[in-house]
């Protein structure tokens, strides 16, 4: 319960951190060069040798997997939505919240390594999403934006909890969450969203 618990007030502890990181740009490039070292380790100490162990060359294929389907969700949400802000914020805010529907399966393999990857990689997802809804649609939209992922994060866990309950594909699981985590890191990070201000 913890790894749930956790992930669930990271975003949060992202939110909050808006109001000290708003205006300072320096520290905003130290938070991610943060991440930039924290995320990746975890996944590369941490999560996939276990699935090295028991699966060999097939974890770091699924590991790509991993890496490679947020850029096929990208383009399909850049095409459903060329020309509105509203339409692309709700497309990128769709693909974070399939993103955070994954993370909360991998949750539930109770995993240690895996769920501190997740739990550090989604405090700047949480402030990446005040830092650009705030600002356009005020505190309720970005709470709205935070309190969606927080619930597919929820349901994600609970289907996990019946998905691993006999303990199968859990490493595979995990190696595709972590090549997720890390294009989050390297694709997603907050300098792209540096120029919003409110």
């Amino acid at each position: 319960m913890f790894q749930l618990a956790g992930s669930l007030a990271a975003p949060v502890v992202g939110a909050f951190l808006y109001r000290w990181l708003h205006g300072r740009s320096g520290a905003v490039r130290l938070f991610d060069r943060l991440m930039y070292v924290a995320v990746p380790a975890i996944v590369v100490w941490q999560v996939l040798p276990h699935s090295w162990a028991n699966h060999g060359v097939l974890a770091i294929l699924v590991l790509l997997l991993g890496m490679g389907t947020p850029n096929l969700i990208e383009r399909v949400s850049r095409s459903l939505a060329p020309h509105t802000d509203n339409l692309a914020l709700l497309a990128g805010l769709s693909g974070l919240v399939i993103h955070a529907f994954l993370e909360g399966v991998a949750l539930a393999s109770k995993d240690t390594g895996v769920s501190y990857a997740v739990i550090l990689h989604r405090i700047p997802v949480g402030l990446m999403i005040w830092w650009i809804f705030r600002p356009r649609h005020g505190f309720r939209g970005a709470a709205a934006g935070i309190g969606t992922i927080l619930a597919a994060t929820v349901v994600g866990y609970a289907v996990g909890g019946r998905i691993f309950a006999d303990g199968d594909g859990v490493e595979l699981y995990q190696a595709f969450v972590g090549g997720s985590l890390l294009h989050a890191v390297f694709h997603q990070g907050l300098h792209d969203h540096s120029h919003d201000h409110g």
